[in-house]
């Protein structure tokens, strides 16, 4: 789903962060307000105080997807479910869970606190616009309130909308769960729906290019094509789960490493490892210990006429989080790991010893295997 994300600050123990997309959104957003919304319905004011509020407008926006996902997050952590992070994106934010919720009650709850989050900042924003003023006569701070206020109703209404991963989508799947205990039938169920109505978007903004408005045809186009790809994934990302559940790292690790030591330069590195194993990635071993790993992509940062002078220990990344994992970590979170950096191969670590390697490769190919032998009606009920 995301590009590049980077940490904007915590908020309840949550980590909050923004996708690289997040600054078109924002752009767009200041810009649409400060010379479409704030002029049409507020009429009167200076330039300079439409691009104020705008500016004001966008930072309420995202604080208040900030405060819906919030509520998601406070809910899950209630019910024992980790919340690696909170992140905002081109099409709002999303709450970064480790699992699914454990019941249908629990997935009941955690869905509807978003919308009842907005619906709550919805009627704050609309108290203090009526406390601010009632005259005729608009102030410029009415005005923003009124904006943060429909702003919050359209957010609650649109995210009730019956249409998976949306959350009413989320509150029609925990329907369906409570009611045939089966959560694999109640997320393809719901995800058809989310698939279906990401169609009908697509055509609403279809017909709205046709029409002649170009830029609201565009994001309608684009938004249905975000529900379409959400929904399936989701019902994909339920299948992958739950046939790694309950193994175990070690069931795919291999340990038959090859390590190659700190000093070999590059030249050597190329020639007698890469071209003979055909890995992209090495551990740097000494002693038994774990230094760190060397790959194609370090490699490629140094001109070729330097490989002969340029050892390992030069260009070899140290052992962290992006490239290692523990052997009783989760399945999932190695899949996860490798996606947020595009690392196809893990150092399996215990300690600073080297336990094996976890390749993309293997895990994938476990998956094919599992769902073509076993029925998935009996890994997901």
């Amino acid at each position: 789903m995301f590009t590049q994300k980077f940490k904007l600050f915590r908020l309840f123990g949550f980590s909050i962060e923004a996708d690289a997309t997040w600054i078109l959104l924002a752009v767009l957003v200041t810009w649409s307000l400060a010379t479409g919304l704030f002029p049409h319905y507020f009429e009167g004011f200076s330039a300079q105080i439409y691009w104020t509020l705008a500016l004001l407008g966008a930072a309420g926006l995202f604080l208040s997807i900030i405060l819906h996902e919030l509520g998601h997050s406070l809910v899950a952590r209630h019910f024992g479910l980790h919340i690696k992070s909170i992140t905002l994106f081109v099409f709002g934010g999303v709450a970064d869970m480790e699992d699914e919720p454990s019941s249908a009650k629990a997935e009941l709850l955690m869905a509807l606190a978003g919308p009842a989050t907005s619906i709550a900042l919805s009627l704050g924003f609309f108290g203090a616009a009526f406390a601010v003023g009632r005259g005729e006569n608009i102030s410029p701070l009415q005005g923003l309130l009124r904006y943060l206020a429909g702003l919050n109703g359209l957010l609650a209404a649109f995210n009730l909308l019956p249409a998976f991963p949306l959350d009413g989508g989320r509150v029609l799947r925990a329907a369906l769960w409570a009611w045939r205990g089966n959560l694999r039938w109640a997320t393809r169920f719901a995800a058809g729906i989310g698939g279906a109505f990401g169609i009908v978007l697509i055509a609403l903004g279809v017909l709205s290019l046709l029409s002649g408005n170009v830029i609201g045809g565009f994001w309608w186009i684009l938004i249905g094509m975000f529900m379409r790809s959400a929904s399936q994934s989701s019902y994909r990302h339920l299948l992958i789960r739950r046939a790694l559940e309950g193994e175990s790292l070690r069931r795919f690790m291999r340990t038959d490493v090859v390590t190659v030591p700190r000093y070999l330069s590059l030249r050597a590195l190329v020639d007698e490892y890469v071209y003979k194993y055909h890995f992209k990635m090495f551990p740097v071993v000494e002693e038994d210990t774990v230094l760190g790993c060397v790959s194609t992509r370090n490699i490629r940062l140094v001109d070729r006429e330097a490989w002969d002078r340029t050892p390992v220990s030069e260009i070899m990344e140290r052992t962290c989080e992006s490239n290692s994992i523990s052997p009783n970590e989760d399945p999932m979170l190695a899949l996860s790991r490798m996606s947020q950096t595009g690392n196809s191969r893990l150092l399996v670590l215990e300690g600073d010893k080297l336990a094996g390697i976890i390749t993309l490769k293997d895990i994938l190919s476990f998956l094919s295997l599992k769902m073509d032998l076993e029925d998935d009606e009996q890994m997901l009920e």
